[in-house]
C-alpha cells in the first residue's frame, strides 16, 4: 500500500519524524534549497527586468537526483506534505517544491512546526493548511532584490577597486564598522583625576562638591582638592532600598547569539550550526529527539504548554514562591510572531540528564537556552541595595553596596550573571555619625575612545537598527571577514584598507541606498509584504528605478583604481604583471588582460604527502576552485588518482586502495574497512 510522503529540508529531520509518525508516512528530505535564480538575461540577473521582475528558476547544482528521487515517490504515494521550516524560506522551498514536483491543492499539504518532539509534530499534522502565498512573495522579493543588488554593485566594485562584493546588508553593516573606527580615529582622549577613601570594610569615592556633580581634570585641581580633606567623614546618609531584579524574557536569535558571544566565546557561525543540531534532533536512549525549539525567530513569546509545564516543574523543584510572570515583548515592529522564543522542547529534559549524549559545545550552548527559558517565568530576585553618603568638608564621596533578599530566578540562573553580596557595615545606627579614613587617594584615569564592534554589539546594533533578519546575521558577518573588508583583533571587527575603500565609494554614488534607514524600511516593506498589505511588484519596481540609474551613473563616474605593479613583465606578451582580486584572492596576471590572459602560477612550496599508488607518483596538497584541501597526484592530468581525506600511504588489505585519516580514524577510501 502506497504510503503519505512527507518531506523536510534536512537528512537529519527524517529520522525522529518518521518514528513520531508511524509506518503510514515516509520522510525525505529536499537538503535545503532546489531551485535558485538563473544568471541569464540582463546583467545575469536570471530575472526579467520589463516583465513585472518575473524570476528564472533552475534546479540548482547536484538537486537534480534529489529531484527526480522525490518526484517518484510523489508519484506513487497517497499524499504530500511539505515540512520545511516555519519561516519565510522554509514557505519559499516549499513552494518551489511543490512546482518541481507539479503538486497541486488536492494531493498535497503544508506541515508546520516549531519543534521536532511527538506532540508538535503529530498535533501539527492535524493543522495542516495550504502555501501561503504572501510569505513566499516576501522571501522571492528579498532574494530578487539582493540578487539584483549583490549582482550590480559587485560588478561595479570589481572593475574599480580592489574589494570583490557589495550587498544590500552586507555594505551596511561595513558601513558600521568603518563609521566606528573613524570615530576612534578622531578620538581625543582626556585627562580626569578620580579621588578614593578608603575605610576598614568599604572604599567611598568622591562625587559632588555641595551636593553639585564636578569634575577633576588634572594633577593641580587633585592636588588642591586633597588639601581641603581630612580623614574625618561625617556620615551625611544611609539609604536602604527593596529592589526587584528581574529575568530577561526566552531567547531570539539575536540575542543568543549575542550571549554564545559573550558568555561561551562562540561566533554567531558556530552558534547556529550548533543550535541548527539541537533543533533537528539529538540520538538520546529513547531515539532521536529535537531539543529545542525552532532557532531563528525574533519572538519571545512561549506556548501555554511549555508555560504551564514549567510552572509546575517550578513548584515541584524550588517551591511555589518561586513561579514568577510570562514576559510580554515590547518591540511590535518588524517581529516575526510565527513561532516562539527559543526554549527546550521539555522542561523535563535537564541539561545535566542528557550531559552524556551532548558534545561539550553542545551542551554548553543547550545549557544556556535551557536556564534562560526556565529563569524567564520564575519570580523576579529581591535586593537590598545601600546607599551611604559621607560628607568631608562639604565634599561628598559615595559607596552602595547590595544583599540578596530572595534569590528568585537567580536560584538557576546565577552562573550567567555576575550578581554578588556587596555588604556594607550597618552605619545607620552608628552613634558618633563620624567615620576616620585610613587613607585618601587619587588616581589619574584618560577617557576612552568608543569601542569597536564585536559580533555581539555587532548583531545587537543591526538588530536595534533593523538591518537584516535573524538569519542572515552569522552570514553578514562570515562574508565581511571572508572578503578581506575587516579582521577580527582581540575579538573585535577592524576594518582594512579595503574595506574603508568601498565605503567610501558606496556612499558617495549610493548615499540614499546603502544607509541603515532605507535599509530597515525595506525590512518593513517585506514584512508588509508578507502579511498581504503591500504589493511585492510595486516594491521592486520603486526601488530599481531609483537603484538602476545610480549604478549606471556610478559606472561612468567612478574612477578605476589602476592595478599594483609587480615589477615582473608577462613572459607571454612582455607587458607589465599585475595584481588582482578574485573570487578566490588575489594572483598575478598580464596588465594586457582580456588580449592576453597569462596568469602567474602559485609558486607556494609543494606538500608531498605519500606516493601515488596508480603511476608511482607523488600525492601532493592541492586546494580546488573553491579554496578546499585535497589530495591529488602530481602526475595530473595524466593520473587522476585523488582524494579529500588525507592519505596515510598505507594500502587497505582488503581491496588494496588507499587508507585515508578522518576526523581522527582511518578507514579506507574504497570500501567500510576501518584501521
Amino acid at each position: 500500500m502506497s504510503k503519505n510522503l512527507v518531506i523536510v529540508e534536512s537528512p537529519s529531520k527524517t529520522k525522529p519524524i518518521e518514528k513520531y509518525l508511524g509506518e503510514d508516512y515516509k520522510v525525505l528530505s529536499s537538503k535545503g534549497h532546489v531551485r535558485d535564480l538563473s544568471t541569464k538575461g540582463k546583467y545575469g540577473l536570471g530575472v526579467d527586468l520589463e516583465n513585472d521582475f518575473k524570476p528564472d528558476y533552475i534546479t540548482m547544482k547536484g538537486k537534480k537526483k534529489v529531484i527526480d528521487e522525490l518526484k517518484s515517490e510523489a508519484k506513487k504515494s497517497k499524499h504530500v506534505y511539505l515540512a520545511t521550516d516555519p519561516d519565510r524560506e522554509g514557505e519559499a522551498i516549499s513552494w518551489h517544491l511543490m512546482k518541481v514536483l507539479d503538486l497541486n491543492d488536492s494531493n498535497y499539504d503544508r506541515v508546520v512546526f516549531n519543534e521536532i518532539t511527538k506532540n508538535a509534530v503529530t498535533e501539527a499534522f492535524k493543522h495542516t493548511r495550504k502555501i501561503d502565498n504572501n510569505l513566499v512573495n516576501s522571501q522571492e522579493t528579498r532574494r530578487i532584490l539582493d540578487r539584483i543588488i549583490g549582482f550590480r554593485l559587485s560588478r561595479l566594485i570589481q572593475s574599480k577597486t580592489d574589494g570583490s562584493s557589495a550587498g544590500r546588508v552586507q555594505s551596511v553593516a561595513l558601513k558600521l564598522i568603518v563609521d566606528k573606527e573613524r570615530e576612534i580615529n578622531a578620538f581625543v582622549k582626556e585627562e580626569y583625576y578620580t579621588i578614593e577613601a578608603i575605610f576598614q570594610d568599604f572604599k567611598a569615592e568622591l562625587f559632588t562638591y555641595n551636593h553639585k556633580d564636578f569634575k577633576i581634570n588634572n594633577e593641580i585641581e587633585a592636588n588642591n582638592v586633597l588639601s581641603k580633606l581630612n580623614n574625618t567623614f561625617e556620615i551625611e546618609s544611609v539609604d536602604k532600598k527593596t529592589k526587584q531584579k528581574q529575568s530577561r524574557p526566552p531567547y531570539t536569535t539575536s540575542t543568543m547569539q549575542q550571549d554564545a558571544s559573550n558568555k561561551l566565546g562562540f561566533n554567531a557561525k558556530k552558534t547556529m550550526q550548533i543550535a541548527q543540531k539541537l533543533y533537528e534532533g539529538i540520538e538520546l536512549e529513547d531515539g532521536p529527539v529535537g531539543l529545542i525549539t525552532y532557532m531563528r525567530t525574533d519572538s519571545i513569546r512561549l506556548s501555554n504548554d511549555f508555560i504551564s509545564a514549567t510552572y509546575k516543574f517550578i513548584e515541584s523543584k524550588y517551591g511555589k514562591e518561586y513561579i514568577g510572570n510570562v514576559k510580554v515583548s515590547k518591540k511590535t515592529e518588524n517581529v516575526q510572531d510565527a513561532h516562539e522564543g527559543i526554549r527546550p522542547t521539555s522542561i523535563l529534559r535537564t541539561p545535566e540528564s542528557i550531559k552524556k549524549f551532548l558534545s561539550n559545545d553542545e551542551y554548553k550552548l543547550y545549557k544556556m537556552i535551557y536556564y534562560r527559558a526556565l529563569a524567564s517565568l520564575m519570580k523576579n530576585a529581591t535586593t537590598i541595595n545601600t546607599t551611604i553618603i559621607l560628607d568631608n568638608n562639604n565634599y561628598q564621596f559615595k559607596t552602595t553596596g547590595q544583599v540578596i533578599d530572595f534569590d528568585g530566578y537567580l536560584k538557576v540562573y546565577s552562573d550567567y550573571e555576575d550578581t554578588k553580596d556587596v555588604v556594607l557595615p550597618p552605619l545607620e545606627n552608628y552613634k558618633s555619625k563620624v567615620l576616620i579614613s585610613k587613607e585618601i587617594n587619587k588616581e589619574q584615569h584618560f577617557t576612552n575612545p568608543p569601542a569597536r564592534y564585536t559580533e555581539a554589539k555587532l548583531i545587537k546594533e543591526m538588530e536595534e537598527l533593523g538591518i537584516g533578519r535573524p538569519s542572515t546575521y552569522a552570514t553578514t558577518m562570515e562574508i565581511i571577514k571572508k572578503r578581506g573588508y575587516a579582521n577580527i583583533v582581540d575579538k573585535k571587527f577592524v576594518p582594512t584598507e579595503i574595506g574603508f575603500e568601498i565605503t567610501d565609494k558606496l556612499q558617495e554614488f549610493f548615499s540614499h541606498l546603502i544607509n541603515v534607514e532605507y535599509t530597515a524600511n525595506m525590512e518593513t516593506d517585506l514584512d508588509k509584504i508578507a502579511l498581504g498589505a503591500e504589493d511585492y511588484i510595486k516594491v521592486l519596481k520603486e526601488f530599481y528605478n531609483d537603484f538602476e540609474p545610480s549604478v549606471k551613473n556610478a559606472f561612468d563616474a567612478m574612477p578605476k583604481k589602476e592595478p599594483v605593479k609587480t615589477g615582473e613583465d608577462c613572459p607571454n606578451c612582455g607587458s607589465p604583471l599585475v595584481i588582482r582580486n578574485g573570487k578566490y584572492g588575489q594572483f598575478t596576471a598580464c596588465s594586457n588582460y582580456p588580449s592576453c590572459k597569462y596568469i602567474k602560477q602559485d609558486e607556494k612550496q609543494v606538500i608531498e604527502i605519500c606516493d601515488c599508488p596508480k603511476c608511482g607518483g607523488k600525492i601532493i596538497e592541492k586546494r580546488s576552485k573553491k579554496g578546499k584541501i585535497f589530495y591529488g597526484c602530481n602526475n595530473y592530468p595524466k593520473c587522476k588518482e585523488a582524494y579529500w581525506d588525507k592519505p596515510t600511504g598505507e594500502l587497505c588489505k582488503n581491496c588494496g586502495s588507499m587508507l585515508t585519516i578522518k576526523k581522527d580514524k582511518v578507514k579506507c577510501s574504497n570500501c567500510d574497512t576501518k584501521k
